[in-house]
């Protein structure tokens, strides 16, 4: 619908030396190749734009979370940079205005983390999904959310629970957050910390 436009950017085409190099070893030792400071300088600053914001992906980033995905889901115009191979020239972060990280883990580079964060922002965007399917979300005031059933009414002689079939709306958002609240405080009571802190 063209809600959202998407390019992507090859950093060779911004390498100064005729084999298109990008990385080189880090200076000090040690394994692995290091992303060269001038071609992802030269890449970020093609594309960028005065509304642009800046995002290195990379492990030393704030941990990536619903409340970031809303908060970038308002930027007009944003840039990934996906770190690769050992890491990046440190050089480069004064040119960047975020540094996020998907999690405590490693991966090959930066372009399965950017997949991830570029879907939880685009369904946030005016348009793109309907304004009731965001509502009451995971993660939601620091909350899980509440289990979901279906039809059959019973599967494996598991039934849905009655109160989802009464037809009392009040009960069955009082059943929901209950639910909520329960399995936050079992599964994740970090946040759940968070949701006591939040209803005080």
């Amino acid at each position: 619908s063209g809600i959202v436009k998407m390019n992507f950017i090859n950093l060779r085409d911004f390498a100064k030396d005729k084999h298109k190099t990008v990385d080189d070893r880090p200076d000090g030792g040690g394994s692995g190749m290091v992303l060269m400071a001038q071609p992802l300088y030269s890449a970020i600053k093609k594309v960028k734009k005065k509304d642009s914001y800046v995002i290195l992906l990379t492990p030393r980033g704030r941990v990536y979370n619903q409340k970031i995905a809303k908060e970038l889901s308002v930027k007009k115009h944003l840039i990934f940079v996906c770190a690769h191979y050992e890491g990046y020239d440190e050089r480069i972060t004064k040119f960047v205005d975020d540094e996020i990280s998907i999690g405590d883990f490693i991966l090959t580079g930066g372009e399965p983390a950017c997949i991830c964060i570029i879907d939880s922002i685009v369904r946030l965007v005016d348009g793109v999904i309907k304004e009731e399917s965001r509502e009451n979300e995971s993660f939601s005031n620091f909350l899980l959310e509440h289990p979901h059933y279906t039809r059959p009414r019973v599967w494996k002689n598991m039934e849905v629970p009655n109160i989802l079939l009464s037809g009392n709306h009040k009960e069955i958002e009082r059943w929901r957050k209950e639910k909520s609240i329960e399995i936050t405080k079992n599964r994740r009571p970090d946040l759940y910390k968070k949701y006591l802190m939040e209803v005080k």
